[in-house]
This record gives structure tokens, C-alpha cells and sequence, in this order.
């Protein structure tokens, strides 16, 4: 079948494609070539291998013996720790870019990646505690070995305790892309910047959101569609938004919250509480508490409820 070439006015598309390019780029003060951002898909790769490099009999080649794994550990984290570093050279560049700056961006992507690469034991230590954690906490988890390889919510809290490494070295971007390849995989939404301590557990998970400025105690455990978000979102003097204030919960060791829970704002859920199925709590409750339905009133949310 002959197909007439040019119908479909392709050069005229591109024309107008590059011209609404170039107007975007000059609108966000940016060159005409800025420079290119960290990739997803190498990002996904990364954490990929650093799962297998921390969990090598389980996340790593399937015929790894004894003698080879050591081998495989070093040489898997010496190619993505060179990836690693050659994405958060990306960030840096794109920021001093963005803020019209020079920066030896090598030099810092480098010092970045050693501390997080030093950082790997301790991360490796904390997931083991999130394992346990639902191993103990799951009456239908066979054994821990089942809880690695099959549990959601394991695999957000390994993308998260890897992101969360980052994002506190400075490479938030970075960081952020690892937190959403999470997000898309399981549909827990994990901001990098979030406090979490040993042995969290999320049980089943989806639809679980978690805002960059939360604290998260000890043995916490969450379960689906329970939201720990911003009760408001500050405006400056322009009526823009103001990045960065805290604006999410702190919740302490030992504290239970239900499926469909909405916590709002910066309040303090006390430790060893309960917070029961679809409560939408914008106060803070004392140690012990157990809160099994919300009170119903009525509150005015300047410029919107949010998360």
C-alpha cells in the first residue's frame, strides 16, 4: 500500500513544536540547550542493583554461590556506584544552571556519592528492621524471605531508605526519582525527605501517602490509604506557595494507624497510640490514645486541604 509521503505535514509540526520549545525555554530564563536531568530509567536500574547488592541470595543472580558473592557485590556496586555518581553530576549541574552558577560539580557528585556509598551498611541494617517488622507484624508472611521479595510495602521502604540517604547529602532530585519510580510500582507515595526510623511496616500499602516534612518513630505501623499530610499550604506576600515549611505529622514509636486514616497538619500522634480506620485527625493526641472515629465539625482550610 503506497502511502503519500508528507501528508502528514511533519515539517510543519516540528516548526511549530520547536518554536513553542524555544518560547517555553525563554519564558523559565533557561539557555537554549539547558543541560539534561538525571533518567529514570538508570535511576530504576540503580536501585535495582543495590537491592541486589544488599540482598545478594535473594535479590541477586539466581545461581550466586558461596565463593562468587563477594565478587558479585563488589563489582555490581563499584558499576552503579560510577551510574550513581554520573546521575547526581547531572542535578548538580542542572541546579547551577538554574541558579546561574559555576560548580565543580564533579568534585561535589563525588563527595556525595563516597557518603552514600558509606552509608550502606546502616541502610542495609534499618530495611532488615523493616523486614522483621513485617514479618512479626503480618500473620500471613511465611517467613522473611517472603516478606523481601513479595511485600510492597518493603519495596517502597528500600526505595525510600535509599532516597531518603540522598536526598539528605544533596541530591534531592535525584532522590525524588527514586521515590516516584516506587510510587508508580506499588502506590505508596513516600517523599524522599521523610523521617522514618527503624522497623516501619506498611501493611498491603496502597494509596499510603507520606509528606516530605513527617516524622516517623519506632516500630510504626501503617496500613492502606492512610494519608500523614498538610492540613494547609502557606502563601508568601505574591501568593505563592512557600516551599519547604513543616507542615506534616510526627509520629512516635510504637503507634498503629488503620486503613483510610487522613492525618493533617504538624500534630504529635503520642507514643503506643491507635488511630482507627478513616479517622481525619488535624490535633495531636496524647501517649496511649486510642481514636476510633472522628469527631465530625467543621474547618476552614486556607487555600485548600492538601497533602
Amino acid at each position: 500500500m503506497n502511502e503519500f509521503l508528507g501528508g502528514w505535514g511533519v515539517d510543519a509540526l516540528v516548526e511549530k513544536l520547536r518554536t513553542l520549545r524555544l518560547q517555553s525555554l525563554e519564558n523559565r530564563h533557561r539557555r537554549e540547550h539547558p543541560p539534561k536531568l538525571p533518567s529514570k530509567k538508570i535511576l530504576g536500574e540503580i536501585v535495582d542493583n543495590l537491592g541486589a547488592v544488599l540482598f545478594p541470595n535473594r535479590l541477586g543472580l539466581p545461581d550466586l554461590n558461596d565463593e562468587g558473592i563477594d565478587y558479585f557485590v563488589g563489582h555490581t556496586l563499584d558499576t552503579l556506584l560510577k551510574q550513581l555518581n554520573r546521575q547526581i553530576a547531572l542535578e548538580l549541574k542542572f541546579v547551577a544552571e538554574q541558579q546561574g552558577l559555576s560548580a565543580d560539580v564533579w568534585q561535589q557528585s563525588q563527595g556525595i556519592t563516597r557518603a552514600f556509598a558509606e552509608r550502606l551498611p546502616a541502610i542495609r541494617g534499618l530495611i532488615d528492621s523493616d523486614i522483621q517488622a513485617a514479618y512479626e507484624g503480618d500473620p500471613a508472611a511465611g517467613s522473611p524471605d517472603e516478606v523481601l521479595i513479595c511485600y510492597p510495602g518493603i519495596t517502597a521502604v528500600i526505595h525510600h531508605r535509599v532516597a531518603h540517604a540522598l536526598y539528605r547529602l544533596g541530591a534531592p532530585l535525584v532522590a525524588r526519582v527514586i521515590a516516584e519510580i516506587a510510587h508508580s510500582a506499588t502506590g505508596i507515595d513516600i517523599h524522599p525527605g521523610a523521617q522514618i526510623d527503624e522497623s516501619f511496616f506498611i501493611d498491603h500499602g496502597t494509596g499510603v501517602v507520606i509528606g516530605e516534612t513527617a516524622i516517623i518513630g519506632k516500630r510504626v505501623r501503617l496500613y492502606q490509604a492512610v494519608t500523614l499530610g498538610a492540613k494547609r499550604f502557606a502563601k508568601d506576600e505574591n501568593g505563592m506557595l512557600v516551599k519547604g515549611n513543616i507542615r506534616h505529622p510526627i509520629v512516635e514509636d510504637e503507634v498503629v494507624i488503620y486503613a483510610g486514616a487522613t492525618i493533617l497538619g504538624r500534630i504529635t500522634i503520642g507514643k503506643g497510640s491507635t488511630i482507627g480506620g478513616n479517622v481525619w485527625l488535624t490535633h495531636s493526641v496524647p501517649p496511649g490514645s486510642h481514636v476510633s472515629q472522628a469527631q465530625v465539625r467543621s474547618e476552614l482550610f486556607d487555600g485548600g486541604a492538601g497533602i
